[in-house]
């Protein structure tokens, strides 16, 4: 019996990416609501919360990135050049964000300063991962197996549009995240800008959705021929389901669901964008198939990965679990 190795890969560095996002999706949420917080006390919660997972979270980014190097070394050497400019502002946005983190709490007399650098890192890092994703669906010009496109391709209003609503909807999702996690007039005040980013990202989402079928024919066809047109009347559906849940959670002061709610709403929008690219990793022209490593290369890539990601996986669920539950408001997070 035969594995379809470069299926298998797309997808296992799908959901590395897809569990970066989700994870990492609101600390970075949490940075771009910083200056919103009303006291320091408030923004000491708000970075306690995250503290014990910030920085594991962004090993499924690690995980996504040398995925895709070693198993598909084409579309990395296509889509490095195309997007460098702005995959370089978001690793150093991250970094930058990173040590933000840990130098607000030692360095008491410039905490100001390193309070707008975590919120200024967050953003930037939030843009840029929308704008990379933007100018991904929007294509990317090959051209003899590498990329022949212009320096600055990646800046459109598309791109730029799909980067604020990366903005807006990891602010949703760091809003939700301290609904679960704090109590009183803090968690008041985010389940109204859970309300309102809910709205704001429900708003952009559907205006990109609309967009996307219009940046290139493939997707057009891939939504609305058959058997396509069938997720395209069944993911409207379940956005409608979980809207439902996270603003039903939220006027009903769940705490929890509206936060899995919100999760469930980027999932949702990674399926589109998963069935629209089929079997396409670099679109319009470069499938899955063409852009994979050696056949005996996936093979030994994949006996490691089907090591390490339960690891992982049982690493990070226990993380979540020994931090589970409210912050504690006297607590240091280092």
């Amino acid at each position: 019996m035969e594995f379809d190795l470069a299926l298998i890969w797309a997808a296992i560095v799908a959901f590395a990416v897809l569990t970066y996002v989700v994870l990492d999706g609101f600390d970075l949420g949490i940075g771009v609501l910083f200056p919103l917080a009303e006291t320091n006390r408030d923004r000491d919660i708000m970075m306690n919360s995250v503290a014990p997972v910030w920085d594991g979270n962004e090993t499924w980014l690690v995980m996504g990135g040398g995925g895709l190097f070693a198993v598909f070394p084409l579309a990395y050497a296509v889509i490095l050049p195309a997007l460098y400019m702005p995959i370089t502002v978001m690793l150093l946005a991250l970094v930058f964000r990173g040590v933000a983190f840990e130098f607000r709490w030692r360095a008491k007399e410039t905490q100001r300063i390193w309070d707008w650098a975590f919120t200024g890192g967050s953003i930037t890092a939030a843009m840029m991962q929308g704008i990379s994703l933007g100018a991904l669906v929007q294509g990317i010009e090959i051209s003899d197996r590498a990329y022949a496109g212009g320096w600055w391709d990646w800046l459109t209003p598309f791109s730029i549009l799909v980067g604020v609503a990366v903005v807006i909807g990891y602010s949703l999702l760091g809003s939700t995240w301290l609904v679960l996690k704090t109590t009183g007039a803090l968690q008041a005040k985010m389940k109204k800008i859970a309300f309102n980013t809910g709205v704001a990202t429900l708003t952009l989402a559907g205006i990109v959705s609309l967009l996307t079928p219009f940046q290139d024919p493939i997707y057009f066809e891939r939504w609305f021929a058959w058997p396509g047109v069938i997720f395209s009347a069944l993911m409207p559906a379940l956005v409608v389901l979980t809207t439902w849940c996270l603003f039903d959670g939220l006027r009903k002061g769940k705490e929890l669901s509206p936060f899995l709610s919100a999760l469930a709403l980027f999932v949702i929008c990674f399926i589109g964008i998963g069935i629209s690219f089929f079997p396409y990793l670099v679109p319009p022209s470069l499938t899955i198939y063409a852009a994979a490593a050696p056949q005996k290369s996936l093979e030994f890539a994949l006996i490691g990965t089907v090591v390490l990601v339960p690891i992982i996986l049982a690493y990070t669920a226990y993380a979540y679990w020994v931090f589970r539950g409210k912050v504690d408001p006297e607590a240091a997070y280092h």
